[in-house]
């Protein structure tokens, strides 16, 4: 989920090539002497509005307060690498779309963004034309794609690195669009302990509904519709703990959402290094009063990982989103996840439940071993498993993938208008949507998600370390911000909802027992779902949260 411009792994590159490198070259530790501008610049840094989805929460926006679910963290680390001598701008248009006045301020517009985002980014790309302004994309979908983007004056094509630097110095030395593209590719990355600390001193972070961080990238597994080992690697690099601290310290400056989100590709890649790093999350905690939770990504083998399990409880993590795709395990070996097989799936999630931590999983529907019996044994997993949110995808076959060469090759990638997505299943299509409207809606029915839930309710929250009612946590301006949000969800969601009574039935004994925040977060995320799983019955949201279905 990273990349220069959108993820904190920020490259740049090299004007050559017109494909990434696959190859990974080594890290020189050795630090570079940052270029020194003759001349001054204004740089209009513009992340995209992003494509709703079950995993935007933006039904939820309205009930918390705030206008967007994660800062762009590439963006922010770009921002903030930049010569200190220019005048850097940041609008990340999911709260604003940059004015005709931001690009008229400025004499260089950067963009980046992931391949769902590509019409957006197109879209900037055309106004700051429109204004005279010379363009740069950076980020995962230029660096997987560079031939998305054939109108853009430059391309920075992989992580922050000597691309980065010579873009830049391009950038100081040429005050006019060039008469065709520039391309800059990464081929030595700055190391992840040389990364600046992202730019929060240019947002609100109070305006998003999670903080996010980052402290490695890459991931060893090679999933067969991942693109992130081809991206990013399968050998983790890391940043060290203290210049994770100082970046959590430089968030709290400037807000504090109540959760922060480690998008590392695979938060435990490195186990020996989470274990080194996570006894200075706990201190941290400690020290400030337990402000945030915690939640990450990995794979579901950590399960088997007791120890890394003890700590994260200790450093309060309380969600975790694992891959699971399926529970099928010969779907399981014909995608390479076998890890996902090292131990029975339903007793990984126990697990992980009796650390206090919710799971979050991925499902994907559309594979080529499903049949029309495989709904209902999603269905049947998912209430054995209790987990209360699953992102139900159709299986989107993402460029310079595994997954994607082999369906090139067979002559199964489709791009059709209106299509969910860009795979010929081996199942008719129609069957396929059809299976995935009905375990989506069955998913999400109100009944059914609130029971999740309640399990959740009575087995994993309990099991949560018992944080102090510090400063940090009951501060007028906290304890007011989760009343008004409480109000709001009795209101939208007890008064008006159209689910109501199974919303009083878990709220109604909770509020008894003044567990408020089970109210807020079960009411908040339940009202998403139930939401947006209407809309994509309808046929208003896609199937695929991977692509933009052209409606």
């Amino acid at each position: 989920m990273t990349g220069i411009l959108d993820a904190p792994e920020s490259t740049s590159a090299q004007a050559q090539s017109t494909q990434p490198d696959r190859q990974l070259f080594p890290e020189s530790e050795q630090h570079r002497s940052p270029y020194i501008p003759r001349n001054h610049r204004r740089i209009l840094c513009v992340f995209p509005k992003y494509s709703r989805s079950f995993g935007t929460f933006h039904h939820a926006f309205g009930l918390k307060g705030v206008q967007a679910f994660m800062p762009p963290q590439g963006l922010l680390v770009v921002s903030a690498y930049l010569p200190k001598a220019w005048d850097v701008r940041f609008v990340d248009e999911n709260i604003r779309a940059a004015t005709r006045a931001d690009y008229r301020w400025a004499d260089v517009v950067i963009v980046s963004g992931m391949h769902i985002q590509r019409p957006q980014i197109n879209s900037i790309n055309d106004l700051a034309h429109k204004a005279g302004k010379i363009t740069v994309v950076g980020g995962p979908s230029v660096s997987g794609c560079p031939e998305y983007y054939p109108d853009f004056d430059i391309l920075h094509i992989g992580e922050l690195g000597d691309a980065s630097d010579r873009m830049i110095e391009y950038l100081d030395q040429q005050a006019e669009r060039p008469r065709s593209q520039v391309r800059f590719e990464t081929r030595d990355r700055l190391p992840l302990t040389q990364f600046p600390i992202p730019a929060y001193d240019k947002l609100n972070l109070d305006q998003y509904f999670l903080a996010n961080i980052q402290y490695s990238s890459g991931c060893p597994y090679q999933c067969e519709f991942c693109d992130i080992p081809a991206l990013y690697g399968r050998n983790p690099r890391l940043k060290s703990p203290q210049q994770l601290l100082g970046e959590l310290d430089a968030m709290l400056e400037v807000g504090n959402p109540g959760a922060v989100y480690f998008v590392d590709d695979n938060f435990v890649g490195n186990r020996k290094a989470i274990a080194d790093l996570l006894p200075h999350l706990i201190e941290w905690q400690k020290q400030n009063g337990y402000p945030v939770q915690f939640a990450c990504e990995a794979t579901l083998n950590l399960a088997q990982s007791p120890t890394l399990l003890e700590m994260m409880r200790e450093a309060y993590f309380c969600t975790v989103f694992c891959g699971i795709e399926t529970p099928d395990p010969a779907a399981l070996k014909a995608i390479s996840k076998t890890h996902n097989l090292s131990m029975p799936i339903l007793d990984a999630v126990k697990i992980f439940n009796s650390y206090g931590m919710e799971v979050v999983s991925g499902i994907i529907l559309g594979l080529d071993t499903d049949t029309p019996e495989t709904c209902d044994r999603i269905l049947e997993f998912i209430r054995l498993s209790h987990i209360p949110m699953l992102t139900i995808n159709l299986l989107y076959a993402l460029p310079k993938t595994p997954l994607w060469e082999r369906l090139q090759q067979a002559g199964r990638i489709v791009a059709e208008e209106g299509r969910e997505s860009n795979v010929e299943f081996l199942m008719p299509y129609p069957q396929v949507m059809e299976m995935w409207r009905r375990c989506i809606a069955t998913a999400y029915t109100p009944d059914f998600l609130y029971e999740r839930f309640a399990y959740q309710c009575e087995h994993t929250y309990p099991h949560r370390i018992k944080v102090p009612n510090s400063p940090a946590r009951t501060s007028p301006e906290k304890v007011r911000k989760g009343l008004t949000m409480l109000a709001k969800i009795l209101l939208q969601v007890g008064v008006l909802g159209n689910y109501r009574k199974t919303f009083w039935a878990m709220a109604k004994p909770a509020l008894k027992q003044t567990k408020i925040e089970q109210v807020i977060h079960v009411g908040l995320v339940a009202h998403h779902l139930i939401k947006f799983t209407q809309e994509c019955t309808k046929g208003t949201e896609s199937a695929s949260f991977y692509s933009q279905k052209l409606r």
